[in-house]
């Protein structure tokens, strides 16, 4: 399936076509018969190094004199839309044999790259350093045909087609969301046809499954399925490409007069899906996503089988350099998490960059490796920052979630009143979603389920949105996320039976969506360097106790006497896509004399001392904060300043610093017993603000007081705690 969003090309407006229906080109017959392909280090099927295969060899285009006008005339002959970048300097890998094309210039509208102006076949003074690579648009020809010219070695060819499927036959398998066993069907010249079974393989339907979000492929029953309508070639994958296009054509089938091939049957395959996509009924279906396997895990996705790829070595999460990163690397990664083959291999932190350290540079897997902790990586190699983070993109099963559930009433698709699809009375029927609870973890699961990213606002009233009046009655309530859902429907809610006192219409649940959002990270190694105990006298503290940051057994405190402080320094990193922007507005902002400036948010932080069962035995109340960027990553400008009634917030690659000498950045522990305890940082505690990874909002140390002096040891950010003996 060819499926994905699109880039447009700017430059290339000037050459927009109504692209009809694809019609064979028909082509001068003195032009050079050439075949095309995308070969070299990909980071997804649709791109790659421009090869040509000409009087029984294949080679190369040099990129001297090449544009994005020769990129679409490659891109059209290989059945793709239209191109939507090209790249000079070998960038896919140098390749071998042949420079076939040199001082390439075309206009676009030509038939074939042999039609375009060049110093002639063969012609050329490059060298393989300078080979051309495109990017194609994900988006099929209508229609298209693949037309060999090549009588000999067709097995070199990559498989052109329009659309793959697989199309479920049994009524067993129909009911099924989603699907996962049925022929294997490849479109050409606007027909759906089957494979011939003769020489397929194990390989092949390892590769078809994991094009539609499947980990693995298993044996079926092929007593039940009867004779097709035949393709012309069959097809020879060797199990590791993440998409039927990367796969050769095999040999040319024959057809019989009783339509049957070789093998006289068709390609059927039985995927076997990760266990967040069990086939199941609609309504059965509860299950939040969860991972399946612990080495390995994705952050600040805004999708489901979409994130920068983190793994765990020695007890600590740490993250992937994006150095000869590759499709097969990430499709590694997709399968051992439970999905199909990688869509697309990210780099240069495009999901954001994690904390801790690189684990893994220059990796290398073969494709066949349970988990990408055993694949190959430099272990010598060193600095690499996480701007060089990699991350992935991965083929997930159609659930059909996203038809269930729409925005009605907003300015933009990204946003609206949110309406679900539900059964009443045996029809399906549109209607709202009550408000009562309604917030950031809800509004994130509708955002991803339509694949709008993430949240940016949930709404608990939508009057200026008005939607179908048809719509306007209440069809879910009582709804509850944890935020992890794939679907709405699968959060808890009423049911049946709804509750609702304000009612839909003009109260109903909306949100906005965006398809970036800010990542905020503690740094645990600030934490544990600057915590320090202090004593300090009762009437130096009368700010603080005026602001509620000392424990309540203060207020009998004699001014004369002191109050024990255990005091540390805050760091708070914006590791996502977007800035950090307080929720309120500026009128709502309150001063406080302690500090002398504006907090933007009343409730941004909390701070705590557990007991090792979990037990609150102290608690900070340096809950507001105002929002600046004390400081940021080279190249990147502050944004944000408290002073003069400044705009808060935290631009992405900077940070927030609350310094250990500042009023409230501290727990009163005058009232605690020497012992172990856990010390917790909570940001953004109540959700306020949308992030791309709530899993890192937390931060924990072991902490250990003899009365006289304290220690802070083993930090580090999620849920779990660190068993470490100090």
């Amino acid at each position: 399936m060819f499926i994905g969003s699109v880039l447009c090309v700017k430059c290339f407006s000037s050459l927009k076509m109504s692209y009809a229906q694809y019609t064979a080109p028909e082509l001068p017959p003195d032009t050079p018969r050439i075949q095309l392909r995308l070969a070299g280090d990909k980071r997804k099927h649709n791109e790659g190094r421009v090869e040509v295969f000409y009087d029984g060899e294949w080679g190369t285009v040099c990129d001297d004199d090449f544009s994005i006008h020769s990129a679409q005339v490659v891109c059209r002959e290989l059945g793709y839309l239209e191109a939507v970048s090209w790249s000079p300097s070998s960038k896919y890998g140098k390749g071998e044999g042949r420079i076939w094309f040199d001082n390439v210039q075309c206009t676009g509208k030509e038939k074939t790259l042999a039609l375009c102006m060049s110093n002639g076949i063969g012609v050329s003074d490059c060298k393989h350093t300078e080979d051309v690579g495109v990017v194609c648009s994900d988006k099929r020809i209508p229609g298209f045909k693949f037309i060999n010219t090549m009588a000999n070695n067709v097995e070199s060819l990559n498989i052109q087609v329009e659309d793959v499927r697989i199309r479920a036959i049994l009524s067993s398998y129909r009911k099924r969301v989603p699907v996962t066993e049925g022929y294997v069907e490849v479109k050409d010249g606007g027909k759906w046809k089957q494979i011939c079974d003769a020489e397929w393989t194990k390989h092949n339907s390892r590769v078809i499954c994991g094009m539609f979000g499947f980990p693995g492929e298993r044996k079926y029953n092929a007593r039940v399925y009867k004779k097709p309508n035949y393709w012309d070639y069959s097809v020879n994958c060797t199990g590791n490409e993440a998409h039927l296009s990367s796969c050769k054509l095999g040999h040319a089938v024959a057809a019989k007069a009783n339509s049957t091939c070789g093998g006289g049957t068709p390609v059927v395959v039985s995927c076997v899906p990760g266990r967040a996509f069990s086939p199941t009924p609609m309504t059965g279906f509860r299950k939040a996503f969860r991972q399946e396997q612990p080495l390995v895990r994705l952050r600040g996705g805004a999708i489901v089988g979409e994130g920068r790829v983190e793994v765990l070595k020695n007890g600590e999460w740490g993250t992937i350099c994006d150095d000869n990163w590759s499709l097969l690397s990430a499709t590694v990664v997709c399968r051992e998490l439970g999905f199909g083959s990688a869509k697309e291999a990210l780099s240069g932190g495009r999901l954001g960059q994690g904390m801790g350290p690189v684990h893994m540079n220059e990796v290398k897997c073969s494709g066949f490796e349970k988990s990408v902790t055993e694949c190959f990586f430099n272990k010598e190699s060193l600095g690499c920052s996480h701007e060089e983070d990699a991350a992935v993109t991965c083929n997930v099963p159609a659930m059909g979630f996203q038809e269930r559930l729409r925005l009605s009433g907003g300015r933009n698709p990204y946003e609206g009143r949110v309406e679900a699809l539900v059964e009443r009375n045996g029809s399906l029927v549109w209607g709202t979603v009550c408000s009562d609870g309604w917030g950031t973890m809800e509004a994130m699961v509708v955002c991803r389920q339509l694949g709008l990213g993430f949240a940016s606002n949930a709404f608990q009233e939508t009057w200026y949105w008005p939607g179908e009046v048809s719509a306007d009655p209440v069809v879910m309530s009582g709804v509850r996320c944890s935020g992890t859902e794939m679907s709405l429907s699968h959060c808890l809610h009423h049911g049946a039976h709804l509750t609702c006192p304000k009612g839909g219409g003009r109260n109903a649940a909306g949100v906005s969506c965006s398809e970036t959002a800010p990542d905020l990270v503690l740094s645990p190694q600030v934490v544990e360097q600057t915590t320090y105990m202090e004593d300090r006298p009762m009437f130096m503290l009368q700010c603080a106790y005026e602001e509620n940051c000392l424990s309540t057994t203060s207020s009998k405190t004699p001014a004369n006497s002191y109050r024990r402080l255990l005091r540390f320094s805050s760091q708070i990193h914006n590791n996502g896509q977007s800035d950090f922007r307080p929720k309120a507005g500026r009128h709502s902002w309150v001063w406080h004399d302690c500090h002398r400036h504006y907090h933007s948010m009343e409730v941004f932080t909390h701070y705590d001392l557990l007991s090792l069962n979990g037990t609150k035995v102290a608690e900070g109340h340096k809950a507001s904060f105002c929002l600046e960027d004390t400081d940021c990553e080279e190249g990147i400008e502050k944004r944000y300043e408290c002073a003069n009634f400044g705009e808060q917030g935290i631009t992405v690659g900077c940070w927030d610093t609350y310094r250990h000498d500042i009023d409230c950045q501290w727990i009163d522990i005058t009232d605690i017993k020497p012992g172990d305890y856990i010390f917790q940082v909570f940001i953004n505690p109540n959700y306020e603000v949308p992030e791309s990874d709530y899993s890192n909002n937390l931060m924990k140390c072991r902490c250990r007081y003899d009365g006289h002096r304290i220690w802070m040891y083993s930090c580090h950010n999620g849920k779990t705690m660190m068993c470490h003996n100090l």
